[in-house]
């Protein structure tokens, strides 16, 4: 009885300690990227930081930004939103930075700007979460451009050697940099991006065509600070003597303290027309099935942290029950102890999607 009793107890502890496994890092809130229309312009962008053409008055300002765990976080000490512009030359990004203590230190280019406040970019050309841009910049308009071949969680290399051709910046300042003495209103950024930065991995039209949808998204980084006779400081936790953590605003929430979830970026759809036509995002029926594939991505990772190979059972993945408009369930799914990968077939079986255990998400058509 007593052995039968303690087998009962080794059952119950092994099932809690299963349901109480490692959980691969991923968003904790529903999927609803932020969208934006990117209209065309027909005028010369100057980029110096002031944003005085008359097309940057017609664009839209995307939603101020929040935090990036989305709304399980109290909302950004200051206001952050940019705009966008393209011609057949460059991508263009306009960003207006609420900062009441203008303040940067590093000047020298391809340094961590992100160790400073800073402002950042991030575009997936063509949506599948490999091979994609970054961008920052601080209040001197020292940047760090690079180029990330996946995410840091699929094992990334990222290039922060490679210069985007032609690249064009320039930060305004309203206020005194470095300079406690006063209170100061804002920075403003200008961003040119010459469509050839892309060409070698865009794996899209270049430069984009009309109604073209690319993975975009943005981040303010900005330290807790303090003022001492030397000036501005990072604040220091006393518990680790380390600096606070610093906080992470973005347009698109990621839903975790990680910019390199590329799936949760938002989506800036390209118009041939002027910044003062009205023009509808168009919300694609395929969204569907990619965030479904990225949810067995996310299970799959998870299953193999604690069983240490990938499951073909989708019980096992917790995905048995899954209801799709346009495209066939169960997935088909492979999988080695190393790999996975994924395939959901359309209704119509034409058009079919992969995912693999790097994460990256493809199309094509079926049987091709």
């Amino acid at each position: 009885m007593k052995r039968s009793l303690l087998l009962i107890f080794v059952l119950i502890l092994a099932c809690w300690a299963q349901e109480k496994g490692k959980i691969f890092d991923q968003t904790q809130i529903p999927y609803n990227p932020e969208t934006y229309v990117c209209f065309k312009t027909a005028q010369q962008i100057t980029i110096d930081g002031q944003m005085d053409e008359s097309d940057w008055d017609k664009a839209v300002w995307t939603k101020y930004f929040v935090d990036i765990e989305g709304d399980i976080k109290p909302l950004p000490l200051h206001k952050t939103r940019v705009k966008m512009l393209w011609d057949d030359s460059c991508f263009y990004f306009a960003a207006e930075i609420e900062e009441p203590h203008l303040w940067a230190r590093l000047k020298q280019r391809d340094t961590v700007i992100f160790r400073d406040n800073d402002f950042e970019i991030f575009i997936d050309p063509d949506g599948d979460t490999h091979g994609y841009y970054e961008y920052e910049v601080n209040a001197y308009a020292t940047e760090w451009d690079l180029f990330l071949t996946k995410p840091y969680r699929d094992g990334a290399c990222a290039l922060d050697g490679f210069n985007y051709p032609g690249l064009k910046t320039a930060v305004s300042l309203q206020g005194t940099i470095n300079d406690p003495s006063d209170i100061d209103s804002s920075w403003t950024v200008e961003v040119a991006i010459p469509w050839k930065t892309f060409k070698d991995c865009a794996h899209t039209p270049l430069p984009p065509q009309d109604k073209d949808q690319w993975r975009v998204n943005f981040s303010r980084v900005q330290w807790q600070r303090e003022i001492t006779p030397n000036g501005y400081v990072k604040k220091i936790n006393p518990e680790t003597n380390q600096p606070f953590p610093e906080f992470n605003w973005v347009w698109s929430p990621q839903g975790l303290i990680a910019m390199h979830a590329p799936e949760t970026w938002g989506i800036v759809q390209f118009s041939e027309r002027v910044a003062s036509s009205d023009v509808a995002f168009i919300k694609k029926e395929d969204e569907e099935v990619r965030w479904v594939l990225r949810k067995l991505y996310y299970n799959q990772r998870t299953y193999q942290l604690n069983n240490d190979s990938f499951s073909t059972d989708l019980n096992k993945l917790g995905l048995q029950d899954v209801k799709l408009k346009y495209y066939s369930w169960p997935a088909e799914v492979y999988a080695t102890p190393t790999m996975f990968e994924a395939i959901l077939y359309s209704n119509d079986k034409t058009q079919e999607w992969h995912i693999n255990q790097d994460g990256r998400i493809w199309d094509k058509k079926a049987g091709k």
